[in-house]
């Protein structure tokens, strides 16, 4: 496996066969393990798989968790190793962003709800990091989970509307054994906490099982089984478009049911699409 630290490095590589990327803020974890899987899948035994590791500091919010985020180097080196991966992009933030940069990529339509609402100028950090690695690694295809339902949109939404040659591959939500979905976050969170934060799951299916299809029942069961655990803080609980994102009245096909909630400092997100 290539460990490449600079853009020039990067961008030295030639691409002759199929490259698949899987962009990551690193503190791998079985989710990864399943991105990088299917990214091999994709990339056929004769591609590449290129895995990016970078904690964007312009997609954190004033005040978050930044400077706090694990970066277990040494241990997602191996873990990338391990999974078979081709190339690691492991770039500092002096190396991606220059002192005077003044450009910047934004999505003006679907950044503006959910996420984008609770925080600030995040889905810009998003769009302009990701934007670099497409131009900086050009891969064939990208992989996104689904578990960020919001990002996945955008990026699809700057691909489409920037033209890049880019796939950009789903992979279902992967989730531990009690239904939580598997983030890098959950290891922010205390014992009680971590058993707490099964209820969002928990939440997720009971309001998309509901008998009742409006979207106003539907929030009021997810919200009444979260309200139910007492370390729960609810940042929001929406039925939206799966491709506009836009509030609806019925649940249904083609809508999502989306959360963001807090468990002390620790916030968890996490969807589920509604039939």
């Amino acid at each position: 496996m290539k460990i490449l630290t600079t853009v020039a490095e990067a961008q030295s590589l030639v691409r002759s066969k199929a490259r698949v990327l899987v962009p990551t803020m690193g503190a791998l974890h079985k989710a990864h393990a399943e991105l990088i899987r299917v990214a091999r899948e994709h990339a056929g035994r004769d591609g590449e798989v290129a895995v990016s590791i970078f904690v964007n500091p312009l997609q954190f919010e004033p005040g978050s968790d930044y400077e706090f985020y694990p970066r277990p180097e040494k241990v997602d080196e191996e873990f990338c190793r391990n999974a078979g991966v081709d190339f690691l992009f492991r770039p500092s933030a002096a190396e991606m962003y220059a002192g005077d940069r003044s450009v910047f990529v934004e999505e003006s339509s679907l950044s503006k709800s959910l996420e984008g609402k609770s925080r600030p100028g995040h889905f810009r950090g998003v769009c302009t990091v990701v934007a670099k690695l497409f131009n900086i690694l050009a891969p064939n295809a990208a992989l996104f989970g689904e578990k960020d339902f919001q990002q996945l949109a955008i990026v699809r939404r700057m691909v489409h509307d920037l033209n890049f040659k880019i796939e950009i591959i789903a992979v279902p939500t992967m989730r531990e054994d009690d239904g939580l979905a598997y983030s890098s976050r959950n290891q922010y969170l205390n014992l009680e906490e971590r058993k707490q934060a099964a209820a969002l799951y928990k939440a997720l299916c009971a309001a998309a099982n509901a008998s009742k299809k409006s979207a106003g029942a539907v929030v009021a069961r997810a919200r009444q089984v979260i309200g139910e655990v007492p370390l729960a803080r609810i940042d929001y609980v929406e039925v939206v478009d799966a491709i506009t994102l836009q509030p609806v009245e019925m649940a249904g096909p083609g809508s999502v049911l989306v959360l963001a909630v807090f468990f002390g400092r620790t916030r968890l997100i996490d969807n589920i699409r509604l039939e």
